[in-house]
């Protein structure tokens, strides 16, 4: 997300996010295991997992950005609805892109959205995380997990994912922090990019973006 266009998403929610992105790996690890296990369930089994590889890993506590990256590449994005969350991130202006533009659009998406889990990862310390009782029917497709993220001497912040149930498993298409929806926040700077460069522009300005954040 543009630090210049932003709304207060990134200055404010967005650092949050940053304390409390760990809790996103937390029920996007593992596809075979989410389609047998309740969405909540798989938040709590992983939990310390993805914690253990944060705390253990030499190159992680480091900084190094190549390895954060790898790390959210195969633990994180294998779970995410893309195409989801793109459309929802578009609007009403998905419908208008042609089918090539969509599929651009959800590469240049899921960089994006690489580079800024992997920023987050890196600053993730000693947040505690604590989890709210599912309500769901049982044959729900769609659910939402609601977490605490705790620190102490800090208010707690609510972090709620919105998953829904695919034949490969529960998939993330969203994510609630502190009330702002991720991608409803990414729809207001696309749709400004599209008003002034059309669908095209957009694309242009995510490739840029994405080039500048490049992992050396």
């Amino acid at each position: 997300m543009s630090e210049s266009t932003a709304r207060p998403f990134t200055r404010v929610v967005f650092n949050r996010l940053i304390h409390s992105i760990i809790a996103l790996a937390l029920i996007l690890c593992n596809q075979a295991q989410a389609v047998e296990e309740a969405p909540d369930a798989l938040v709590k089994r992983l939990s310390q997992e993805v914690i253990e590889v944060i705390k253990s890993d030499p190159l992680v506590q480091a900084g190094d950005r190549a390895r954060v990256h790898q790390v959210v590449e195969n633990k994180l994005l294998p779970n995410f609805d893309f195409t989801r969350m793109s459309a929802l991130a578009m609007g009403k202006n998905w419908r208008s892109a042609n089918p090539d533009q969509k599929q651009r659009i959800e590469i240049e998406f899921r960089t994006l959205l690489v580079h800024t889990y992997s920023g987050a990862l890196t600053q993730y310390r000693d947040e505690v995380l604590q989890y709210k009782p599912l309500r769901a029917k049982p044959n729900a497709t769609e659910v939402i997990v609601k977490t605490l993220v705790m620190k102490p001497g800090r208010t707690p912040i609510q972090i709620d994912y919105s998953m829904e149930k695919t034949p490969q498993g529960w998939k993330a298409y969203d994510v609630i922090v502190g009330g702002v929806s991720l991608v409803t926040n990414y729809r207001e700077e696309f749709n400004a990019q599209i008003q002034s460069g059309g669908i095209e522009g957009l694309i242009t300005a995510l490739m840029e973006k994405n080039k500048g954040k490049t992992v050396k």
